[in-house]
């Protein structure tokens, strides 16, 4: 079992009087890491120790914070298996996911490493005989509170970005992974100063005790509930809030795409990772003409993947993260059904341990029902037959979520059309996953706030301030 321990002002198994958790595998329900609880007194303690240490890592050079980075890039890439097996064990996530998870996250602190040196700001055109500056500088002290569903990738990105912008952070990743983030921080950490990066370990209380602090800016991937909370917090601190929170992602089906080409883009969409991903398919508005041939197809590419346990490489969903997140999603399913969906395929909880579920194919579904509403992020695919591309469009734009969507379609005409309308921070066309490296986009919404990826997550993470530099007036009046 993964003993996990705290970092507080560089000092490894600091803290963590308020009890202990323990995270149970998914798949048998077994033991798999125990970790300690923050205390009110843990949590001033890190940002303290998160303040001491921050002049003087701003004072680091860029290309010094980027070579740290790149270290700790190494010496991750150099476990990938064991960071990838702890999240199998932890989430129960395959084997496969969980490695690409890591390398994603390599080649986010690779990218910010590169980027991060070569960052500037601008001259101003001003008086011949002044200097007029833009220069962006650290915030100070950032709150980085992070998911279970992709522990390693996402915690990279808001790490990364965050310290070779100059930041010192506060650590605190979800309580159903902290192995994951214990293993990840003490990699991190042996490349840093001491005091630069500090890990907290706890239930959502320890992560509501840190948005709390007098912390410069709170960073959050994780559920809209939780992102509002942290945004009255700030708005309470004046720190900044940097949110990504849930979705409700739409999917499209226009008439004049094959079917099962279809089908095959929506399967994956909504069943990778379990369907537990920000950006999972949670609706589908499938157009009339060719409704029956795709969900004849939809549940041809459901029956076809296998389920089982995250290590054994023939398995192609592993369980949902816990049991409580199973009934989430069943009761989501159960509702619908009772509102006159009909299941297709799936619906029904497996006999036997762990958390698994099948994926589930729902027809006849409605606007009101909650699978249409809401994020299930579990392996639903809830499909609407609609009457044009125009009803499409006005139904997947019609959310209080705006974090993605994805429209398969022949025509450009219609794909320009969705780009510019649907309102969400990301949309792909033909392709429910994919997009060039260094891609990054504003989720609209109950969806959060700014940018939480590519270069411009580094401009979220400084500050800029402008500077006049004029020379001495009076007699003389020059340098």
């Amino acid at each position: 079992m993964y003993q996990v321990q705290q970092l507080i002002g560089g000092v490894w198994g600091a803290g963590g009087d308020a009890g202990r958790l323990t995270v149970l595998d998914p798949v048998d329900g077994t033991p798999v890491s125990e970790a300690p609880v923050a205390t009110e007194a843990d949590v001033g303690a890190a940002v303290k120790a998160a303040r001491s240490a921050a002049p003087r890592w701003a004072r680091t050079s860029p290309a010094e914070r980027a070579a740290a980075l790149r270290r700790a890039a190494d010496a991750i890439e150099a476990v990938a298996d064991q960071l990838a097996e702890v999240q199998t064990a932890e989430l129960g996530r395959p084997l496969a996911l969980a490695r690409g998870g890591v390398e994603a996250g390599v080649s986010t602190l690779r990218q910010y490493a590169e980027l991060g040196p070569v960052r500037g700001g601008r001259s101003l055109a001003g008086d011949a005989g002044a200097i007029d500056l833009m220069v962006p500088q650290p915030r100070g002290i950032v709150a980085v509170i992070t998911p279970w569903n992709d522990p390693v990738a996402v915690s990279c990105g808001l790490l990364g970005a965050a310290l070779v912008t100059g930041n010192t952070v506060v650590y605190k990743p979800s309580e159903r992974t902290p192995a994951a983030g214990f293993l990840l921080a003490r990699l991190l950490d042996e490349h840093l100063p001491s005091g630069v990066l500090s890990l907290l370990t706890g239930d959502a209380r320890v992560g509501a005790a840190l948005a709390g602090q007098e912390v410069d800016v709170v960073a959050h991937v994780g559920s809209t509930a939780t992102g509002r909370s942290i945004a009255a917090a700030c708005a309470r601190s004046g720190a900044k809030a940097l949110l990504e929170n849930g979705g409700s992602d739409p999917l499209i089906v226009d008439g004049d795409v094959d079917p099962r080409w279809a089908a095959e883009q929506a399967a994956m969409g909504a069943f990778a990772n379990s369907g537990q991903l920000c950006v999972s398919v949670e609706r589908i508005y499938v157009l009339r003409s060719v409704a029956n041939r795709f969900l004849g197809a939809l549940v041809q590419s459901a029956k076809a993947m296998r389920v089982g346990p995250g290590r054994d490489p023939r398995s192609e969903l592993g369980p949902l993260v816990d049991r409580r997140h199973r009934d989430h999603v069943h009761g989501q399913v159960q509702a619908a059904v009772a509102d006159g969906a009909s299941v297709l395929l799936g619906g029904t909880v497996p006999d036997g341990p762990g958390a698994f579920y099948p994926p589930t194919v729902l027809g006849e579904c409605t606007d009101q029902m909650l699978v249409m509403r809401e994020e299930t992020f579990g392996p639903v695919a809830p499909v609407m037959v609609v009457e044009s591309f125009d009803e499409a469009l006005s139904r997947a734009s019609n959310s209080p979520y705006g974090l993605a969507a994805t429209v398969l379609t022949a025509s450009m005409s219609n794909a320009q059309r969705a780009w510019r309308e649907l309102p969400v921070g990301t949309v792909k066309i033909n392709a429910v996953f994919g997009g060039a490296p260094g891609g990054a986009a504003e989720p609209r919404g109950g969806s959060g706030q700014g940018f939480g990826y590519g270069p411009e997550l580094l401009d979220e993470l400084t500050a800029t301030k402008a500077v006049h530099i004029g020379a001495p007036g009076g007699e003389g009046g020059r340098w």
